[in-house]
C-alpha cells in the first residue's frame, strides 16, 4: 500500500512540476530530467512542509535514481550510488528497492569485468566500482539477506584495482564525494564488512590475496592522517562495519568531535566539518567563502541525516536528547518538494547533494524510530 501511495503522491507532485519547469526559464533547468521524469532545480528559498512527508522524499529518490541511470548512464556517489547504499536499509519500512536500479548496477558491472585494470584505476572509475560494490553489498544485506555472486565478483574487482597504498585513485575535486582517497576508502571498508559473510569466506578459504587486499585498507585507515572532520565522521561510520580501525578511546574521541559539530538550532552543517582549502585540492576555497552564509553556514540534510546515522551505528541511542534534538530539526526542515536543502560545495547549478541530503535523513529517521 505505501508503494503505491508512494508513487501516486509523486506523481501528482509531478504533474505540478512538470508544467512549473516548462514556464521557468532556460537558466533554471531542471536537477534530473530523463524521459516523463523532471525533477525541478533545487533551491534555498524552497518553502517547508508543514508536516514530515515520506512518500514525497522516497518518490524524488526512486524518480531521481532512474533518471540520471537513464540520462547520465554511469554510476555516480552523489545519486544512484547513494541510493543503493541507502534505499536497502529502508526495505523493512518503505519496501524493496527499486530492480531497475540494481539492474543498471549489474550491466555496469558487466561492462567493467571486460575493461581493462590499468582504465579502471583512473578517473573516476575507481570511485564507481566502489559505489557498485557497495550498493549491491547493501542489497545483499538488506534485500536478500544473502551474499550474491555477483557481489562477490564486485568485490573482487575492487580489490583488483586497489592502489598499494592500500586506498583507491580519485580525482579530488568533488567534494565531498570524492573529495579525497580517503573517503574511497571508508566506503571500500563499509561494502566489504556488509556483504554478508564475505569476509569471513575469504578467510575460511584462506584466500591470501583478498586477506592481503583488505589489510592494505585497514592499514591505510588506521595510519592515514585525516584532513578534516568529515573524513573523521567516515572514519567512524567505517569503524561501526569493519571494527579494529580505531581505538575504543579514538572512537569516543570521535564521536565527541561530532556531537560537539551539533548546531543549536539542532542541525548539523556539513561546511563546519571542513575548511574551505581542504576540500580536496582546495580548488573550491574562493566559491564557498563568497557564499552569503559563509560565516554562520546553516544546518543541512546531509550532514543532519549522516551525522545521526554514524553516531547510531556507533552506539549512541536514539533516546540521548542531542539525537532527538537532530530529528526534531529534520522532521520541521523538509522542503515542499520532498527533499532536504543542502547547498553544493562545488556550484550553485545542480545541488545534487541533495540527493542525499534526503536519502540519509530517511535512513536517520528509521534508526530512531521516526519515520512514520
Amino acid at each position: 500500500m505505501l508503494t503505491r501511495f508512494v508513487v501516486r503522491s509523486f506523481l501528482c507532485a509531478l504533474f505540478v512540476t512538470v508544467h512549473l519547469t516548462v514556464k521557468a526559464p532556460a537558466a533554471d533547468r531542471p536537477q534530473y530530467e530523463h524521459a516523463n521524469i523532471v525533477i525541478p532545480k533545487a533551491t534555498a528559498d524552497e518553502p517547508k512542509l508543514n508536516k514530515l512527508s515520506v512518500p514525497l522524499a522516497v518518490g524524488y529518490l526512486e524518480q531521481g535514481t532512474v533518471a540520471w541511470s537513464g540520462q547520465r548512464k554511469c554510476i555516480t556517489c552523489h545519486t544512484n550510488g547513494t541510493y543503493m547504499t541507502v534505499r536497502p536499509a529502508l526495505t523493512a519500512k518503505l519496501g524493496k528497492p527499486s530492480e531497475a536500479t540494481r539492474e543498471f548496477f549489474l550491466a555496469t558491472l558487466k561492462t567493467f569485468a571486460t575493461e581493462d585494470r590499468a582504465k579502471l584505476k583512473k578517473s573516476t572509475r575507481p570511485a564507481a566500482v566502489i559505489y557498485l560494490a557497495a550498493g549491491l553489498a547493501e542489497w545483499d544485506a538488506h534485500v536478500t539477506k544473502q551474499l550474491s555472486p555477483e557481489t562477490e565478483q564486485a568485490l573482487s574487482l575492487m580489490f583488483e584495482i586497489q592502489l598499494d597504498t592500500g586506498t583507491w585513485g580519485t580525482e579530488t575535486c568533488w567534494p565531498p564525494y570524492e573529495s579525497d582517497a580517503f573517503h574511497e576508502a571508508t566506503v571500500a571498508a563499509m561494502a566489504a564488512a556488509t556483504a554478508p559473510g564475505w569476509l569471513k569466506k575469504v578467510a575460511d578459504a584462506k584466500d591470501e590475496k583478498k586477506l592481503v587486499a583488505v589489510e592494505k585498507l585497514k592499514s591505510y585507515l588506521r595510519t592515514e592522517p585525516t584532513q578534516h572532520d568529515y573524513s573523521r565522521t567516515l572514519l567512524l561510520w567505517a569503524n561501526s562495519r569493519m571494527t579494529g580501525l580505531v581505538d575504543d578511546t579514538r572512537k569516543q574521541e570521535l564521536i565527541a568531535m561530532l556531537l560537539k559539530q551539533q548546531r543549536e538550532d539542532g542541525g548539523w552543517s556539513i561546511r563546519t566539518f571542513a575548511s574551505p582549502d581542504k576540500w580536496g585540492k582546495g580548488n573550491r576555497e574562493k566559491k564557498l567563502r563568497d557564499e552569503p552564509e559563509f560565516g554562520a553556514p546553516p544546518s543541512d540534510g546531509h550532514m543532519t541525516g549522516l551525522a545521526i546515522i554514524v553516531l547510531r551505528e556507533a552506539g549512541v541511542p536514539a533516546s540521548d536528547v542531542r539525537i532527538q534534538k537532530g530529528i526534531a530539526w529534520l522532521t520541521s526542515n523538509q522542503r515542499a518538494s520532498g527533499r532536504w536543502w543542502t547547498r553544493s560545495l562545488n556550484t550553485d547549478s545542480w545541488h545534487f547533494i541533495t540527493y542525499s541530503g534526503t536519502a540519509f535523513p530517511l535512513l536517520a529517521l528509521q534508526m530512531c524510530d521516526a519515520l512514520p
